[in-house]
């Protein structure tokens, strides 16, 4: 049982400390709520853009990464569609430079055409060099327009084109920075070793001075239920064929998201999966296979991906893809195999709390999904479902009509 304690300034800041003296480091995290689903369609690429720009500098501390070094931290960050998340380690006695230096660059970060000029070429270098130019890179910017009409998740984190980042302004920057990066949009968690008093002095001291910034109110189209199976076919130069095929299914915070993500478990965790076993091993129909749940934070996809084996159509992988996955909506998972999931999940769940940057994580992640306490209850939840539940979550997301495919073809 993970212990923790919770606090709220002035300004809005969300903040939650887990105290463990036994460890001479602190794990500082701050997930701010934004995403590549807050933006635009015409303006694509933004939060993830500004996960580079919080390093540029700020208007105090013009090098984030110095200061932060020499006094034995390290950082890092990364971005999703639905939010920015920035973190750290730094030995305990140096714990006021962390305070320091997020909080500065949430005050008061540095705006210049140099600073925008800089990090908008490292992000286009990016965009080419991960999807335009590497062999299945672009595979998801094909996928998720087909399976999204609506909603802005039909775009990568990436952005939609290249062109929307060559082409931020400086206004557009800045706007983007004030409607999402303040204490009002953010939560703080702390890991390690930090008594409760010493994160409410420091958080004060540091993050208390912040303006709140204005109540965002999202009004994020909603996808309608798809009617019809969407194919698309697409030829490119890659050594292999590729099949994906995604569903959409429910979002993060539903009941059935824990019946949804031992689904794919059961039929690709690991050499004795299901996809693994009768697809690879037994019909040699592929030679790689996997599925996985997105889990984002509104309706979201099961995905499966893989490679068929020499002289195997995609259609025909498709095929017996099909055929597998409708064996789990008819057929109930026995409890054995069920079982042997949910240890697998509990085990990673168990070890994972083991790091304090990972705590901090978990506990920024559940409060922003609306209860904190979340944290201490994903093995209960895994637990309790059952092959009833299984199958019945199965046969509500696997149908035809809900899926949608892309045949990646190779450049015979």
């Amino acid at each position: 049982m993970l212990q923790y304690e919770k606090f709220t300034l002035s300004n809005g800041l969300r903040v939650i400390v887990n105290t463990d003296t036994s460890t001479p480091l602190v794990a500082m995290n701050i997930l701010y709520e934004v995403g590549a689903r807050d933006e635009t369609s015409d303006k694509t690429g933004f939060a993830h853009l500004f996960e580079h720009l919080m390093f540029g500098g700020s208007v105090n501390i013009p090098n984030y990464d110095e200061p932060l070094q020499m006094a034995g931290g390290e950082n890092n960050a990364f971005t999703n569609n639905d939010f920015t998340n920035y973190y750290l380690t730094i030995p305990v006695q140096n714990l006021e430079t962390a305070f320091w230096l997020e909080s500065d660059r949430m005050l008061s970060l540095a705006f210049s055409e140099k600073s925008l000029d800089v990090q908008r070429h490292v992000v286009v270098e990016e965009f080419r060099q991960r999807y335009l130019n590497q062999p299945y890179g672009d595979a998801w910017l094909l996928l998720r327009p087909l399976a999204y009409k609506t909603h802005p998740y039909q775009w990568a984190t990436i952005g939609k084109e290249v062109s929307h980042i060559e082409n931020a302004t400086l206004e557009d920057v800045k706007s983007f920075f004030h409607k999402y990066y303040h204490p009002g949009n953010a939560i703080l968690t702390l890991s390690g070793n930090i008594t409760i008093e010493t994160a409410k002095t420091l958080t004060e001291k540091w993050f208390g001075p912040i303006p709140a910034g204005n109540k965002i109110i999202r009004n994020i189209p909603q996808e309608p239920k798809q009617s019809g199976k969407r194919i698309a076919d697409e030829t490119r130069d890659v050594p292999y064929d590729s099949l994906y095929k995604c569903w959409h299914c429910g979002k993060r915070g539903d009941a059935d998201f824990y019946a949804t993500d031992l689904i794919t478990d059961v039929l690709s965790s690991g050499k004795s999966s299901r996809l693994y076993n009768r697809l690879v091993k037994d019909q040699k129909i592929f030679t790689t296979i996997n599925a996985y749940t997105l889990g984002d934070i509104d309706p979201s996809l099961i995905v499966a991906e893989g490679k068929p084996a020499a002289g195997v159509s995609l259609e025909q992988a498709e095929e017996a893809l099909t055929l597998e996955i409708n064996n789990l909506v008819h057929q109930a998972v026995d409890e054995r195999e069920l079982n042997k999931v949910k240890q697998k999940v509990e085990s990673g769940l168990v070890f994972g709390e083991m790091n304090h940057g990972n705590r901090a994580l978990n506990l920024a992640y559940y409060e922003m999904l609306g209860d904190v306490s979340l944290t201490n209850k994903q093995v209960d939840l895994y637990r309790a479902v059952t092959a009833e539940d299984i199958q019945k979550t199965a046969a509500g997301i696997f149908t035809e009509s809900n899926s949608n495919v892309l045949f990646y073809r190779s450049k015979k």
